[in-house]
This record gives C-alpha cells, sequence and structure tokens, in this order.
C-alpha cells in the first residue's frame, strides 16, 4: 500500500477518481491479543470488563484475564499446542469469551462455529479446518447441540473423554461442553480449568509472550448464496488494529460500557464489541445468549451504558418494544450500526428516541477484519444518515467497473480494499483465495460509490444489481425510498427474470403493526417520485423477512420463492 503518497486529507479522493487512502497515523500495533490483555488488566485491573447478565457473572480486568489464563493452562494440560484449531459453538455466554482470549494466549486458532448451523454445517465446518477441539453450550433455542453431535460421533457414547476417535469428525478429539450435567464422552468445562495450575498458567504466559502479531488466531466462516461456507483466515494484526480504530472512531474509552446485543461469533460481537472492549478499557455488558429488545433495553437502562451495537432490525425491534418508553436510555451517546444497509428514517429515530447522537454506521466483511469505512461521532448528520462514512486508517480503497477500471467519482462499481486488514485467506482454499484477492485487492463483490470527500455509499451487491430493459436498478436505492412510505417497516428489493425485460423489480414488504396496504398503494406512491424501470412489478407483504443470524436480508430465498410463486423461469445467462 503507497500510504505514503496520500495527500494530506488521505480520505478524499485523488484525480477525480474512486480511490481513496486512509490516515497513516496512529502508527499500526504490533502487539498480540494477549498482551493487549495483559496491558489492560494493568491499567484498568480493578474496572468492570464484562457483564453476563442472563448468568449473573460480573469480571473485572484482573478477573477476566486470571479466568482467561486458567482455561489456557487447562488446554495445555489437555495436550493443545500452538496453531492447532479450537471450536467454539455457543450464543453469547461467558464461556464464549474466556475461550476467546484463552486460545489467543496460547496460539490456539479459534474457530467461530455460528450457533445457528445444523449437521451439515457443522461437519463441514470442524472437518474443513480439522478442529482437534471443541468447547460447546448443551443448547440453544431450537438446536440441541449435544444431540447433533452426538449423531455425527456416536462414538462419543464409549469413547475416554479427549480421546475420541469418529468416523465423520476424523480430527476432533476432545469435546468440552459447558454446564453440570455430565455428558459420555465429554468433558466438563468445571472440571477441564480445574487441571490449571501455577506451573501451567506461567508456561501459558511464556506461549503467548513468544507469539507473532502475523499468527494467524481466529478461523470465520462466511456463507455465500452457493458452495459451501469458506473460512476466514485472520491474524492478531488484522483484528486488534481494527478493533482499535473502530473503538476510535466511535469514540469509546475507559470508562464507557458498551452493550453487546450481537452474536460473538460474527466479527461485530468478537472484533467490534470484545476486543475493542479489551483495547480501550470499556466495559462489555452482554444482554443475554441471544438478541431480546426488552432485554437489552433494559440492560441499557440498568447498566447505564454509554454505547450500543446492533444490525438495522435489531434497532427497529428495540424502537418498537412493548414499553419502551419506559426505560431510560438517557446514559447512551454513541454505538454502531451495521452488518447491513441501515434506513435513513431508522438512523433518524436512533438519534433522538435512543439519545445516540455519535451513533455511527460501519461497512466491512468478515474478510476485511471486518471494518473499512466508518462515519465518525463529528461527521455532518447529512453523511452519518446516508452513507458508511470515510475510509479506515491504513487502508486503501477503490471503486471498479467489470474491467477492473478505477471509475470516476460518484459512479457506482465493486469496491475493492487493500491493507493490513485483509486476511491471510481462506482456510485450504487456495483458488477461491486466488479468486477474491488479486495483487493484495479484496473484491468485496459490493457496490458502492465513493463522493467527493470520500464518503461511501453501498448501492447493493454487484450479484444483486439488477438490469431491467437494459437501465441498471440499484436495489438499495429504490428500498430507502420505499421506506419513506408510513406504513412499511421494512423492505427488500430484488429482481425477478422476465421475458421482455430481462428482469423486473420485486418488493417484499413487512407493516408497520396494525397497518394494511394493497400493492396498487406502494406503486401509486412510486409514480412519478422515481423512475419508472425502478417502481417494483410485484409486491409482497409478508410477515417477516428471511434473514441469517446476523440480520442480513436472504434475497437468494425470496428470489427463489417468487420464481416458483409466480411460475417464473431462469433467463438464460449464455
Amino acid at each position: 500500500m503507497n500510504a505514503a503518497a496520500a495527500p494530506a486529507d488521505a480520505r478524499a479522493p485523488r484525480d477525480g477518481l474512486s480511490h481513496v487512502v486512509g490516515a497513516t497515523e496512529p502508527p499500526l500495533s504490533n502487539l498480540t491479543i494477549p498482551a493487549w490483555l495483559d496491558a489492560t488488566a494493568e491499567r484498568h485491573g480493578a474496572r468492570t470488563a464484562c457483564v453476563f447478565r442472563e448468568q449473573g457473572l460480573r469480571w473485572s480486568w484482573r478477573e477476566l484475564r486470571d479466568e482467561a489464563d486458567r482455561l489456557a493452562a487447562a488446554l495445555l494440560a489437555l495436550g493443545f499446542a500452538k496453531g492447532e484449531r479450537l471450536g467454539i459453538w455457543s450464543p453469547n455466554r461467558s464461556e464464549w469469551v474466556l475461550a476467546q482470549y484463552a486460545s489467543a494466549r496460547i496460539g490456539l486458532v479459534l474457530v467461530n462455529v455460528n450457533p445457528a448451523y445444523r449437521l451439515a454445517e457443522l461437519e463441514y465446518a470442524l472437518n474443513k479446518v480439522g478442529c482437534k477441539g471443541l468447547i460447546t453450550a448443551p443448547a440453544f433455542k431450537t438446536s440441541q447441540y449435544l444431540q447433533m453431535l452426538q449423531t455425527l460421533a456416536p462414538e462419543l457414547a464409549h469413547c475416554e473423554p479427549g480421546r475420541l476417535q469418529a468416523a465423520k469428525l476424523p480430527h476432533l478429539r476432545t469435546v468440552i461442553r459447558m454446564g453440570d450435567e455430565r455428558t459420555p464422552g465429554m468433558l466438563n468445562l468445571s472440571e477441564v480449568l480445574r487441571l490449571a495450575d501455577a506451573a501451567g498458567v506461567a508456561q501459558a504466559r511464556r506461549i503467548g509472550a513468544g507469539l507473532s502479531c502475523l499468527d494467524a488466531i481466529n478461523v470465520q466462516f462466511t456463507s455465500g448464496t452457493t458452495g459451501n461456507p469458506k473460512g476466514a483466515t485472520l491474524t492478531h494484526h488484522n483484528i486488534v488494529n481494527n478493533a482499535r480504530d473502530v473503538a476510535r472512531t466511535m469514540n469509546l474509552n475507559p470508562g464507557d460500557s458498551l452493550c453487546v446485543p450481537v452474536p460473538l461469533y460474527h466479527c461485530f460481537g468478537m472484533v467490534m464489541s470484545s476486543l475493542a472492549c479489551t483495547v480501550t478499557g470499556a466495559t462489555m455488558v452482554f444482554p443475554g445468549e441471544g438478541f431480546d429488545p426488552v432485554a437489552t433495553l433494559r440492560a441499557v437502562h440498568d447498566e447505564r451504558c454509554t454505547h450500543l451495537h446492533g444490525v438495522p432490525t435489531m434497532f427497529i425491534a428495540e424502537l418498537d418494544a412493548p414499553g419502551f418508553a419506559d426505560f431510560d436510555l438517557g446514559s447512551l451517546r454513541g454505538g454502531i450500526m451495521a452488518g447491513a444497509p441501515c434506513p435513513i428514517e431508522v438512523m433518524k429515530r436512533v438519534n433522538g428516541a435512543m439519545h445516540m447522537t455519535e451513533v455511527t454506521i460501519a461497512y466491512g466483511m468478515t474478510e476485511t477484519s471486518p471494518v473499512s469505512f466508518q462515519s465518525g461521532v463529528d461527521d455532518p448528520l447529512d453523511k452519518r444518515v446516508a452513507t458508511v462514512g470515510r475510509v479506515m486508517p491504513h487502508l486503501e480503497v477503490k471503486v471498479v467497473d467489470a474491467q477492473g477500471r478505477t471509475v470516476p467519482v460518484g459512479q457506482a462499481g465493486e469496491l475493492c480494499t487493500r491493507g493490513y486488514s485483509v486476511m491471510q485467506g481462506y482456510w485450504g482454499e487456495a483458488q477461491r483465495t486466488a479468486e477474491a484477492v488479486q495483487d493484495g485487492w479484496m473484491h468485496t463483490g459490493d457496490l458502492a460509490t465513493i463522493d467527493a470527500q470520500g464518503y461511501c455509499n453501498i448501492v447493493g451487491r454487484v450479484k444483486d444489481m439488477l438490469i431491467r430493459g437494459g437501465e441498471n436498478v440499484y436495489p438499495r436505492e429504490v428500498e430507502e425510498f420505499l421506506f419513506r412510505h408510513p406504513k412499511v417497516a421494512q423492505v427488500q428489493v430484488f429482481g425477478v427474470p422476465d421475458p421482455k425485460y430481462g428482469e423486473e423489480v420485486c418488493a417484499w414488504i413487512v407493516l408497520k403493526p396494525g397497518q394494511q396496504a394493497g400493492e396498487d398503494e406502494i406503486r401509486d406512491f412510486c409514480r412519478d417520485q422515481i423512475a419508472h424501470y425502478k417502481v417494483p412489478r410485484y409486491v409482497r407483504f409478508v410477515s417477516e423477512l428471511p434473514m441469517t443470524v446476523t440480520g442480513k436480508a436472504q434475497k437468494f430465498v425470496m428470489r427463489a420463492q417468487m420464481i416458483e410463486l409466480l411460475g417464473l423461469r431462469e433467463a438464460r445467462t449464455a
């Protein structure tokens, strides 16, 4: 990255092209995760590090460091060694955070297993990266984790704990379960922690002191619409620096308190929340194992949280929660809304009704650790509600056309990112890595524009853009317009095949509680306000949208259902 050649205002495009370079100060950190934890425990030892309200647990920074080191020592006693993979399959619990910092202490690669995974996905993930161990919750919602493991590895019923040899999970040796009940073939986390002694803790700390910030430390699976999930491999250097710059941009400081309803298995929870608190000394507050809007509001109220994270659907649910007005949210001032496009009207309500005048929008992807653009707390309001901010420090970003040429300012194209945050690669996927990362540039697959001041707007996915009769239609633009309708709570726009125009515009809409509307009402709302080719031909009202657990709309699911419902045929691509 040629950051040294950047002008004084490095975040503004140069030569009229959509190419921006982030600031180069302060310099990047070369500290590892355990080094940061040690520094914070030394500086803020007695301050509260984390609160797990559902479990009734509170740890100071010194207690979090010491508990994590006990687990690190216990894992060494079980035979785990630097570079081996340890899976964590759990909702937001204290054990997740312990696993995060314990694995980092001794150089294990933590593998985040999606809490929503079922049998086939679990088998694929554990085998793909060769997990030697797995720390698991007993269950979460409708997912019976222990039963799924017993289905995949019936050998657990008869094996000695820590010595599993399963035909379907050939790499897995040790399963560590949370809770007090005993399960054949599995160790209990409480008994594992008893394996730690002073000598083991000292050994764990010696290992931690010898780690490189460039060591792989984490694998996070990213799910596309086709093919198996890909394991993005991230280093200490990737995620420590991203957490540090995210925290600085959102104005998170020692003494602040961050409410974390987003899942830890995702970069939002692990990096932008947990690790952001670790590099600043702020407190992380977990309302519960999974997202609940009332529990989140109550946590903010009781713990006097200064910051709140969430995806737009979470903020919508909080704003519309029963008894919203009964909660005192006056302690809030900021946070991050990310993970999916933020409707402008939602941002305005968050600014006002939730007192979050410093809330920022962040954009990124797992493969870039994750954030590459973020709005600042002092950015003009119109920029904070209508863009994802400007490029983060030490990163370089450009928008390119189909031929790879950088497009002029204001023109849409694919967003590409280069710099310290780009992943090492997809675990065991050299070809897929080479397709995604070219000459150091991570091709995001997102359509974006960059304006003359360097502010970025995400207008959709490259694959989501539809072409109707030769005209490009960006779903995000139509969605933002439909959000202005007073009855619309949520909306997703996508293309479906059409024999005449190639594609037609379709909108799925969730109405606000108690409201009713017809298709013609929605189309009439659009006419003479947006170009005729952007007006949805098909409108479907639904009670909820198909979403991933991180709040991203699954447009491919909606599209497939509409094609079947309407009896359409896929347009030929060749």
